[in-house]
């Protein structure tokens, strides 16, 4: 037995590596903080070698699907394919940015005497998101959760100088532990049923009637509610703009691309694994019949754009503005998962690429600002677009592709999401989203006339240093390039999904 474990073991453990690389560079920036208390600038080059070497071993393990940590293969807790794959692959480039967003951070700078804790924390997060995305298991999904959520708590009120961030860091952690135990009470209930906590094995037991009673669609709709928590859907959304209001932009950054792709794999995972009966020849999944996914994606995903959108009309601080947006995102990306297809789910992929850059590049610019005139009203960006031409264009970019417009890669996105639903004779759904993103475009293009069309006699300078460039540069890059050429992200979308194996 032992001779079986022993290798079992040692595949496992390489089947991880990532995640222990991740594991290790926390380590060396904690103990590095302690011997070097007073010297502190090596901690972000610190982080960023260490997802520098993450995202070099990860890549040698893209189209080799494996599983670990299950009895010799059967029924693990991580599956490492394609899928878990991409959207590790959107988790490190969030992260490299956002270490970089630090470095130039005021807020952050002004903990300088935490950074050990903050980059610590910044890896606590980034750990528990590659096991989210990875889980098969409802504990492991749970754990994780727990593990990225605790980091995040805190991260979110990290400036303790300002009031509405200890609000924020409050808000979150009470809705927080309040979606927490909801989920977990679910997941208890679904083990009571099943009698395993394995996906696949769920997927196998709720095939016999035992599973057809309403105590199992309780379950799941207490665990939707706590997948629902992360990825900012109504009505679980609370919670999300007045901590993207008051957590740092760095924070927010993080939450609203890297934290919501991790939510979104995990039900994707969830639906396609313990639900999924098979997949017919046109690449639609036959759903088992427990439960309406489609219908009820399909209702949550509406009410949470038009939700997000209308909200966001009326917001005048920019940072609550994109709050309101990233729910209506969120709305948009569910569309593809109710798709129930591989074509939906590659939509899903790739309008999630391409959100990172713009969504991170959006809030980049608002941070460099915010800095100099110390605001985030948009009363208060009139004339940027002519006192910081660089930026103004920069943030204009941002916005256009956040609205879906071409030549942006927000059209491609979206593109594909209304290609997929109406492949899928989704007409009247895909209508809806297509006016939704008519109203998206009024509370986008008022920034937009803030910045270009109003004058303003105070003239604001901000001197960029030479990493503001680069980073911009590195944002705004794939923004316009995907706009124009996007075949090669689509056939990446397209090899994680298939990978997927359903």
């Amino acid at each position: 037995m032992n001779k079986l474990i022993i290798p079992n073991l040692l595949n496992d453990l390489y089947a991880v590596l990532p995640e222990i690389i991740l594991s290790l560079t926390l380590v060396a920036v904690v103990v590095y903080d302690l011997i070097f208390s007073k010297n502190k600038k090596a901690l972000p080059y610190i982080s960023l070698t260490g997802i520098v070497l993450t995202f070099v071993l990860l890549s040698g393990q893209f189209g080799k699907p494996a599983s670990a940590f299950g009895i010799l293969g059967t029924n693990s807790l991580l599956s490492l394919d394609g899928f878990s794959f991409f959207f590790k692959i959107v988790i490190l480039i969030t992260s490299f940015f956002i270490v970089l967003f630090s470095i130039s951070s005021k807020e952050i700078e002004s903990c300088s005497d935490r950074l050990g804790e903050y980059y610590s924390l910044i890896f606590g997060m980034i750990i528990g998101m590659f096991l989210m995305v990875s889980a098969n298991d409802l504990v492991m999904i749970y754990l994780s959760l727990e593990l990225l959520s605790l980091s995040s708590y805190i991260l979110a009120g990290f400036v303790k100088t300002s009031v509405r961030n200890s609000e924020a860091q409050l808000k979150y952690l009470i809705y927080g532990s309040a979606s927490s135990g909801i989920m977990l009470f679910g997941i208890s209930i679904l083990y009571g049923i099943t009698g395993s906590t394995n996906l696949n094995e769920i997927n196998s037991l709720i095939h016999s009637p035992a599973g057809n009673h309403l105590s199992f669609l309780i379950s799941i709709i207490m665990i939707f509610a706590g997948i629902g928590f992360k990825i900012s859907v109504v009505p679980f959304h609370f919670w999300t703009p007045d901590v993207y209001e008051g957590a740092p932009i760095t924070i927010t950054a993080f939450l609203s691309v890297a934290s919501k792709a991790a939510g979104f794999a995990v039900l994707i995972r969830f639906i396609t694994v313990a639900f999924v009966d098979n997949t017919n020849g046109s690449g639609y999944f036959a759903v088992l019949n427990f439960i309406d996914w489609q219908y009820l994606l399909i209702i949550f995903s509406i009410i949470t754009m038009t939700f997000g959108n209308f909200s966001a009309l009326w917001q005048d601080n920019l940072k609550r503005m994109l709050a309101y947006s990233s729910i209506a995102h969120a709305g948009y990306l569910m569309l593809g998962v109710a798709v129930l297809s591989d074509q939906g789910l590659m939509a899903v992929l790739v309008y999630f690429f391409v959100y990172l850059f713009m969504n991170l590049g959006a809030f980049y610019v608002v941070m460099l600002i915010a800095h100099k005139i110390n605001s985030e009203d948009i009363d208060d960006y009139k004339g940027i677009g002519y006192s910081l031409p660089f930026l103004g264009t920069a943030l204009g970019i941002f916005l256009v592709s956040l609205t879906g417009l071409p030549p942006t890669a927000g059209f491609i996105g979206k593109l594909y999401l209304f290609i997929a639903l109406v492949d899928a004779n989704m007409i009247t759904v895909a209508i809806i989203a297509l006016l939704n993103t008519v109203v998206s475009l009024y509370y986008y293009i008022r920034v937009l006339r803030a910045m270009f069309l109003v004058r303003s006699d105070n003239q604001v300078e901000v001197k960029l240093t030479s990493l503001n460039y680069i980073v911009l540069v590195l944002l705004i890059s794939p923004v316009l390039i995907l706009g124009i050429y996007f075949t090669p992200l689509v056939e990446f979308a397209k090899a994680s999904v298939q990978i997927l194996g359903l």
